[in-house]
């Protein structure tokens, strides 16, 4: 019988508060940097685009695609759109705050708010959370938005008619949402370790032997 937990499809809409993302709070005042191969900017609609091998960095967050349109209204909050060349998908990493953890998704397009503190991950969408170096639980499907106010995040295997859901993702056809989630470990209950004493020969079966 296969781990429930390594194959669960669940419905086409899945809500989790208790997951507890609580990225870093001070990315939101941290300024956006950019780098890319070309850049346009239009001052009358306060609008950049940005060209060919995209990183953004804000704080611990960082971003990686093929294009960047970034708008910014007049109190300074940010907008930025990420597309990612053909058939390949945009990245976005950021830590946890106080902890050691990272969050990491993916998607064809990724749609970042700076004042809703939001991020939208669209189309081939991967939500992965790391302890350390270790995968901890990890989510696809065709729509994710991660919103770091109130410590949801949504996942919609169907975003829209038409669209590709989740297949690309292994276990996931579709219109499905795919999700693995790591136990918890309670430190109380985690296994004696194994004694160093080496074997000894018991004297009784020595004796029987005799």
């Amino acid at each position: 019988m296969k781990n429930p937990l390594h194959s669960w499809f669940l419905p086409c809409v899945l809500v989790l508060s208790t997951w507890g993302v609580h990225a870093e709070k001070a990315d939101r005042a941290k300024p956006m940097n950019i780098e890319a191969d070309a850049l346009r900017y239009d001052d009358i609609k306060q609008l950049s685009i940005f060209t060919g091998q995209v990183v953004l960095t804000k704080g611990t967050i960082l971003i990686r695609g093929a294009r960047l349109e970034v708008r910014q209204d007049p109190q300074g909050n940010q907008h930025g759109v990420v597309t990612a060349e053909a058939g390949k998908r945009a990245f976005f990493r950021q830590k946890r705050e106080g902890l050691d953890e990272t969050i990491e998704g993916e998607g064809e397009t990724i749609d970042y708010d700076s004042l809703l503190d939001t991020v939208k991950f669209i189309g081939q969408a991967q939500l992965r959370r790391y302890q350390g170096a270790k995968l901890n639980d990890e989510f696809s499907g065709g729509l994710i938005v991660y919103n770091n106010l109130t410590d949801v995040f949504t996942i919609d295997g169907a975003p829209g008619a038409g669209a590709k859901g989740s297949t690309g993702q292994p276990g996931a056809p579709a219109g499905r949402v795919r999700a693995m989630l790591t136990p918890k470990t309670d430190p109380a209950l985690a296994p004696a370790p194994a004694s160093s004493t080496p074997l000894r020969i018991s004297p009784e079966l020595n004796d029987a032997k005799r």
